[in-house]
């Protein structure tokens, strides 16, 4: 199903600016002894219901910041890019309930069998973000082959904790508001 503006609203975009690919290296930067050469360009306006229309029709290509200006996220989010996207939701789905994440949504991306499950956490701080996304990966990865990273993560630079505002709903789960998490 295509995804609604009211998806959207449930992963609760930073919507003060977005990135927007371009087709040449916009810029280079160093970080942790790499060099990483970004295709994405920060747009300092608001991400519109416009402008993400345009994404959908594919005119251009928008992702939006996973970290707030205040070093906060909404979403800790599963980049899964496997080859079985059934078989993977399905142990992560069950992994996700089982730690008590009751409120999560998985989402096709452009790549056939790709998918980005983004687990709606609400206002965490930058550092419980990066250790939660840690646990979740090693006990997903304790199930099967390891096929995804996790967002945010320390591994890249804050430029790239970005990702695609998703094309199509592939599952979603709400649960209970009193989640052990929330």
């Amino acid at each position: 199903m295509a995804v609604s503006s009211m998806d959207l609203k449930l992963i609760k975009m930073i919507t003060d600016h977005y990135w927007q690919k371009s087709s040449s290296v916009t810029n280079k930067i160093s970080y942790k002894g790499r060099t990483f050469y970004n295709k994405y360009e920060r747009v300092d306006k608001t991400l519109t219901q416009s402008i993400i229309n345009q994404h959908l029709k594919g005119d251009i290509t928008v992702a939006h910041s996973l970290i707030n200006k205040h070093d906060k996220v909404e979403n800790i989010v599963i980049d899964y890019n496997g080859r079985d996207p059934e078989r993977f939701y399905h142990k992560a789905q069950l992994l996700l309930r089982e730690e008590g994440y009751l409120n999560f949504t998985a989402f096709k991306t452009k790549t056939e069998g790709h998918l980005h499950v983004y687990i709606h956490k609400g206002h965490t701080t930058l550092q419980e973000a990066y250790q939660l996304g840690k646990m979740l990966s090693m006990k997903l990865a304790a199930k099967q082959p390891k096929q995804w990273r996790m967002f945010p993560t320390q591994e890249l630079p804050l430029e790239y904790n970005i990702l695609n505002v998703p094309y199509e709903v592939y599952a979603k789960e709400r649960g209970s508001a009193f989640a052990k998490h929330m």
